[in-house]
């Protein structure tokens, strides 16, 4: 800590058994002097388990505008902040990147106490590659929406994981098997460390009706893993939706700068996207 100010620790909870909060998370806890919790209603009962009465206010999504400065007020004159979300590492899909932003702005130490993660447990134990993952979070709620989401990483090589809730998983899955295709191999993780804890791997046409024929499929918090498309996205062929985002742009700019534009967007190479363009044309004239 710098210039008399506390510490702002990021704590880690459980994600459904409390048996996995650790001493030191505990500790924290019970000695600083204040948490700012996603839900205070919802983090009661596991401070109450562990003992622990420091005071509590509410930090989330609505309210982090007007509680970033006035936590990071407080921890300047030298309060000792915890910063807990309603379950796991806080700011993976959780509130929290204002305050440690401005926590480093401020020249605040900011320290993280490590434990569960939803995201990393089922990964774990999904049997997909762990070399290489891309975390996505949340699809959008509405259908197209969360199907032009789920189109910008079609061609990632990367296990995809993504949090999806009881209420949206059946069409979630079902938009994942249309666009992904319905023989890539996925994961879906349900109520993780928890009594009817379910890890299921399948391909996604096959889990798409799974989860929809098993109304007790559908209940609980969900964690889905896709496996990353096979090669690398600049041997595969080019996508439909590429393919018709490059005619489009390039009708109306020159086909390096088209090229480049859907290299960004798509992950295939610039060099490749070029030249499809070049042979195109030439097979015209």
């Amino acid at each position: 800590m710098s210039n008399g100010a506390g510490t702002i620790y990021l704590v880690a909870t459980p994600i459904g058994n409390l048996e996995d909060m650790t001493p030191r998370a505990a500790r924290v806890l019970a000695e600083v002097d204040l948490i700012a919790a996603e839900d205070t209603r919802h983090s009661g009962p596991l401070l109450k388990h562990l003992g622990v009465s420091t005071r509590m206010v509410a930090y989330h999504e609505h309210n982090e505008d007007k509680k970033t400065s006035e936590l990071i007020e407080q921890v300047s004159a030298g309060k000792n902040l915890a910063l807990i979300s309603d379950a796991g590492t806080p700011l993976v899909s959780d509130p929290g990147y204002r305050l440690v932003a401005a926590a480093h702005e401020a020249g605040i130490t900011v320290s993280p106490i490590p434990g569960p993660c939803a995201a990393i447990v089922a990964l774990s134990a999904s049997g997909l590659a762990t070399n290489e993952f891309l975390f996505a979070g949340f699809p959008p709620a509405k259908q197209l929406a969360r199907q032009h989401f789920l189109e910008r990483y079609a061609a990632c090589p990367q296990t995809l994981i993504f949090y999806e809730s009881a209420h949206r998983i059946v069409d979630s899955i079902a938009d994942m098997a249309a666009v992904f295709g319905s023989d890539r191999v996925a994961v879906i993780a349900r109520e993780l460390t928890k009594k009817f804890e379910t890890i299921h791997q399948d391909t996604l046409g096959p889990l798409a009706n799974w989860v929809a024929t098993d109304p007790h499929q559908q209940k609980g918090e969900f964690v889905v893993l896709v496996q990353g498309k096979a090669g690398r996205p600049d041997e595969d062929a080019i996508d439909a939706a590429s393919d018709k985002l490059l005619k489009l742009l390039a009708a109306e700019l020159p086909p390096k700068k088209a090229a480049g534009i859907v290299a960004e967007v798509s992950g295939f190479s610039k060099n490749r996207l070029y030249q499809r363009l070049i042979s195109e044309k030439s097979e015209k004239e």
